[in-house]
């Protein structure tokens, strides 16, 4: 009989024992990005995150002992299920102790989750949409994380295969990318072409074009577009874009985003970059994901002074009809110099599918190297 005792999260305590448990795994780990406080429990709380207009979902923690040794999300998103014509439980927000009974009895709880909520497949890790991290890390142990990903031990996977029953269902690579002294010609050649060919431009955004210029609709509108055909994604809603550009864009150093506009048609938005100072060393300085006393600090030093070596490419998307036209360009050749301006050593990719050689074959001129694999893994509820 297993000595796992699997507890759901019913009150404001038991949340908080949820977030808590990832900084108690941990604690110390050089690689790990762990999130604020304060914003995992907006996440996961249901009547803050307007994911919740269309998702469900329950929080399981494991004990042993009666002390927490694992955690996990069972999510259900009832919009990605209609778009993609599954009946998948999610699971997210795993972590457990290299111990395989308690990994067994949390994936066991999201599995019975499922069942009672008519789902025939568990899937994961996956977050409640595409703007929270997905895959679990496979390869690249040794890799400093970055915040839009999740890090795990390398026990995690071996567990995965343990288990029995689990398939791979997507893989996810991951590239770093040396920031060039200048940049490169391809770059800004084919920059200059397209200018001239297409009457397209780079253009450089104001905090009121974003939040009186409805640019900042504009650019989540340009993702639901741009990541529409990705593995398991589901349309934003505009509740969610509303809370993402309040989120995301009162601090945001508007000289590391740069959008691409079509001037044969009144402007139009076409293309975008969002990145950002990587903020994992900041993070790991807020203590369990504490602003205070002294996380605010590290965090602005990072954002504001660029005191980081790191550049994360966050968000990048072209409308399908503008990729062959090499409106990317436009992009990294307005980037670039301001990396270099900025003290930028090298650059990390968000998730790519390992699949998505299009993605991949722009990254060139940059000396890629792929530094990190992730998987989403898929298992039928018996």
């Amino acid at each position: 009989m297993s000595s796992v005792q699997i507890k759901r999260v019913e009150t404001k305590k038991d949340l908080k024992a949820f977030i808590e448990c990832h900084y108690d795994l941990y604690e110390g780990n050089q690689y790990d990005a762990p999130n604020l406080y304060s914003d995992e429990l907006k996440t996961l709380s249901k009547d803050k995150n307007a994911a919740f207009d269309f998702c469900e979902a329950e929080y399981f923690l494991a004990l042993k002992e009666g002390k927490v040794v694992g955690r996990v999300a069972g999510i259900i998103n009832n919009r990605a299920n209609e778009k993609w014509g599954t009946k998948d439980v999610r699971f997210g927000w795993i972590d457990f102790i290299d111990d395989i009974e308690v990994s067994k009895a949390l994936l066991k709880a999201v599995e019975d989750y499922g069942k009672e909520k008519g789902m025939d497949s568990i899937v994961g890790p996956l977050g409640f949409t595409d703007m929270d991290p997905e895959g679990m890390l496979t390869w690249g142990f040794d890799q400093l994380g970055t915040m839009a990903t999740s890090y795990n031990y390398d026990y995690y996977p071996k567990h995965m295969e343990k288990l029995g029953g689990w398939e791979k269902d997507n893989d996810y690579v991951e590239y770093r990318l040396d920031v060039p002294e200048t940049a490169p010609e391809k770059y800004t050649k084919i920059a200059e072409m397209v200018e001239k060919r297409y009457n397209l431009h780079a253009r450089k955004l104001t905090k009121k074009d974003i939040f009186e210029g409805g640019y900042g609709k504009k650019l989540f509108d340009l993702i639901n577009v741009t990541y529409s055909h990705l593995y398991g994604f589901s349309e934003l809603s505009e509740r969610q874009i509303d809370q993402y550009v309040k989120m995301y864009f009162p601090l945001a150093d508007l000289d590391l985003i740069t959008v691409v506009e079509d001037g044969n048609k009144d402007n139009q938005l076409v293309g975008l970059a969002i990145t950002i100072p990587s903020l994992t060393r900041a993070l790991q300085k807020c203590r369990r994901g504490r602003l205070f006393p002294f996380g605010w600090w590290h965090l602005l030093r990072a954002i504001k002074f660029h005191k980081t070596e790191v550049v994360d490419l966050l968000l990048i998307g072209v409308l399908p009809e503008y990729r062959s036209k090499g409106a990317n360009s436009l992009v990294f050749a307005d980037l670039i110099p301001r990396y270099v301006k900025y003290g930028f050593k090298w650059g990390e990719t968000h998730v790519e599918m390992e699949t998505n050689e299009s993605v991949q074959s722009q990254w060139g001129p940059l000396d890629p190297t792929m530094h990190k694999k992730r998987r989403c893994y898929r298992k039928a509820i018996g």
